[in-house]
């Protein structure tokens, strides 16, 4: 088993995870809940498949979390475009997180294909 707070994609995702909670906190109250609770659960998941696929003793069976963590942050992604569009949350922190999840995509991609190997 792998230490998985050891690895930067683990810390990434924990990260973007915490700035989603932050962003959500700024929707209007009144509207937030159904976009909130969508953005949360694919937010915790993302360093949740991480440190779960760490566990596993091959690295067919981790490549699977990781792909899980990857599918949640394109989930993620789409989700901040829609609250970009309904104009949710504040335009500078969106188009910081957007740069962030799109920074992680790359790093889970990379770390998939040095698992390959």
């Amino acid at each position: 088993m792998k230490n998985f707070k050891q690895l930067i994609i683990w810390r990434k995702g924990l990260e973007i995870a915490t700035q989603f909670f932050r962003l959500t906190e700024t929707f209007p109250k009144e509207k937030k809940y159904g976009l909130s609770s969508q953005i949360t659960r694919a937010a915790v998941s993302i360093p949740s498949n991480i440190a779960e696929g760490s566990s596993c003793t091959s690295e067919k069976d981790y490549n699977r979390f990781l792909q899980h963590s990857l599918g949640s942050l394109v989930e993620l992604e789409n989700q901040l475009l829609i609250a970009e569009a309904i104009k949710y949350g504040e335009a500078s922190l969106r188009q910081q997180m957007l740069q962030n999840v799109t920074k992680e995509q790359k790093m889970i991609v990379s770390f998939m294909k040095k698992l390959d190997k």
